[in-house]
């Protein structure tokens, strides 16, 4: 039996998989996405903080700067035309004490570099007149107003159901076990058998090194950090209006404490 031909498989049906083949379908394209799960939006995406971000804290230059920036500003447009739930609730990155004062400007003078809007430097006063359960600890706090939260399985899903009314094919329950040059395109064997491809879109999110490093002399190496994070009741939702930050330190980003699109509470 010979292979199925298409001219791009995207290979990870997360967010960023599913967002792809939903532009690949805009276009007279023969499309899959080869998800190893049993649906779409069954890895990282599903258990995430669900914070569409304003884009000050990725390094200037950088591609994640950029699309931090520009996906902000998409938002409030993908979500009218998908129907799903986005509120642009705002953040607040609380500093703790005086000697971080100079951290803090920092990443405000960054999001300045990357483009975001709506960026201030708040005092301790005037965060806590916005978030009145805000910590006394808190002396200074970087309000970023064009942060969103958005529910990570709809917004997946409802990419999937446009990219699939649109043409995309959906091969689920299938991985990719070996990725090879083909002439002028790609064969990928998976485990139920054989698909050629124009084109293969890399979106396979922690898995993303393994497929890399079966094609590309570049090796990558991918470390994923597995955080926790508690869902609370609806009664404690209205808490917080703003996704709280702690400044990063050393070790990341630490705890943040966010309401969610459906009236939850999420800390983690």
């Amino acid at each position: 039996m010979g292979s199925i031909c298409y001219d791009v498989a995207v290979v990870g049906g997360g967010v960023t998989g599913c967002a792809i083949a939903r532009e690949l379908a805009r276009w007279e394209l023969s499309t899959c996405v080869i998800e190893r799960a049993e649906d779409v939006c069954a890895g990282t995406s599903k258990a995430n903080s669900a914070i569409i971000h304003a884009g000050f804290d990725a390094e200037p230059g950088t591609w994640k700067a950029r699309m931090n920036v520009r996906g902000s500003r998409m938002m409030p447009e993908l979500a009218r035309k998908l129907d799903i739930p986005f509120r642009r609730n705002g953040a607040l990155v609380v500093c703790l004490n005086e000697a971080e004062k100079p951290a803090l400007e920092a990443l405000y003078q960054r999001g300045l570099q990357n483009g975001v809007e709506d960026l201030s430097i708040l005092s301790g006063d005037e965060a806590r007149a916005l978030e009145p359960k805000l910590s006394p600890d808190a002396v200074a706090v970087l309000r970023a107003e064009t942060s969103g939260i958005v529910c990570p399985f709809e917004m997946t899903i409802a990419l999937a159901e446009s990219a699939q009314v649109n043409g995309a094919e959906f091969r689920l329950g299938e991985r990719v076990e070996e990725v090879a040059r083909d002439g002028g395109g790609w064969t990928l064997r998976t485990s139920r058998g054989e698909i050629s491809a124009r084109f293969v879109v890399n979106a396979a999110g922690v898995h993303a090194g393994e497929l890399n490093n079966m094609v590309s002399a570049r090796k990558l190496h991918i470390t994923p950090r597995r955080g926790g994070y508690l869902l609370l009741d609806k009664t404690a939702g209205g808490h917080v209006g703003s996704t709280i930050f702690q400044l990063p330190g050393r070790l990341g980003k630490g705890v943040l404490v966010t309401p969610t699109v459906h009236g939850n509470l999420l800390v983690g």
